[in-house]
């Protein structure tokens, strides 16, 4: 199988990611039956800084009109990959996102679908041994209803349409109100309405303005975690309007594993992403593409239920 390392080696394609240069990817694609031309999937087995590896890359067109990008919750229940896939008529690509509890099933990120917001995230997080509570403004990628990609930070409120936006740096304030709203993050930063179409959360972000930049400590995400190595799933977007969904195996000593939130942002930085967010990971880092798996999910039971995904269908027909 030919080894691709730099872009000019697939611009034939048409929609070949901005750089592969830092590792050796392999397209992959008839492992996953027929796809449209508009999405492709690459693999390496390159060892990453001296631990073995295994990741995959879906890179998908925003230009391409017979694309639909879209989510879905599980409203109060968590259901596998496979049976969102199953669910939602056998779409090309599913990927677990959001954060959630798994003592009540809740997203604890935003998710937004044809334009409505239909999960929250988590207002507030209290202290241990006190009665006040940080409030993180968490990370979402959106697309408008024209594909035109964007990574905020957001603060959401379940009186409000649509969420608070925070583009330059995120914000975390501190307080005593356990349902706080904005006034509460008492902050002079610039905000926007985030009228998206599509949405989905995770965080931390990893890659700002097409640099590595983790605001996990910001974010209140695995603080002191930076090096601890997981299975991931990643996404972010470059400046030709691609996708890029990263998935890459963990938990399998000698064999693969896994990244830290800085290997994995370098990654996304190297194939060229101008935005890129971290989205859950571990045991519940899956990616189906036609409904097969591409990394070897970590927990020994199999595929983990989630109640958010994100999906990427190819439009029906119309008659």
């Amino acid at each position: 199988m030919k080894k691709i390392l730099l872009i000019g080696s697939i611009l034939m394609t048409g929609y070949a990611p901005a750089a592969f240069t830092q590792l050796n990817w392999d397209r992959v694609d008839t492992a996953f039956g027929k796809l449209p031309r508009s999405i492709q999937v690459y693999k390496t087995t390159d060892s990453l800084n001296g631990h073995p590896f295994i990741a995959y890359c879906v890179v998908a067109s925003l230009k391409d009109r017979k694309l639909e990008f879209t989510t879905q919750v599980g409203e109060g229940k968590r259901y596998t990959p496979t049976q969102y896939y199953e669910k939602e008529g056998n779409p090309l690509v599913v990927l677990n996102a959001t954060f959630f509890s798994f003592a009540t099933n809740q997203n604890l990120n935003a998710v937004i679908k044809d334009g409505q917001m239909v999960a929250y995230n988590q207002p507030a997080l209290q202290q241990k041994g006190t009665d006040s509570f940080y409030y993180p403004t968490r990370s979402a990628i959106g697309l408008t209803k024209h594909r035109r990609a964007d990574v905020a930070w957001l603060f959401t409120d379940t009186a409000q349409r649509w969420p608070y936006a925070f583009q330059e740096r995120p914000i975390l304030a501190k307080g005593t109100n356990p349902d706080p709203s904005l006034a509460d993050l008492n902050t002079l930063d610039q905000w926007k309405w985030w009228k998206m179409h599509t949405a989905i959360g995770g965080g931390p972000v990893i890659v700002k303005d097409g640099f590595v930049n983790v605001t996990n400590e910001e974010e209140q995400m695995f603080v002191k975690g930076e090096n601890d190595r997981h299975p991931r799933t990643v996404i972010g977007y470059t400046r030709k309007r691609q996708l890029i969904i990263l998935a890459i195996q963990g938990r399998f000593p000698g064999v693969a594993e896994g990244a830290t939130l800085a290997e994995e942002a370098k990654i996304m930085a190297d194939l060229g992403c101008v935005e890129a967010l971290n989205l859950d990971g571990g045991g519940s880092s899956c990616v189906l593409v036609n409904g097969k798996e591409t990394i070897q999910v970590s927990d020994k039971t199999g595929q983990r239920p989630v109640p958010g995904v994100f999906i990427i269908k190819q439009k029906k027909k119309r008659k």
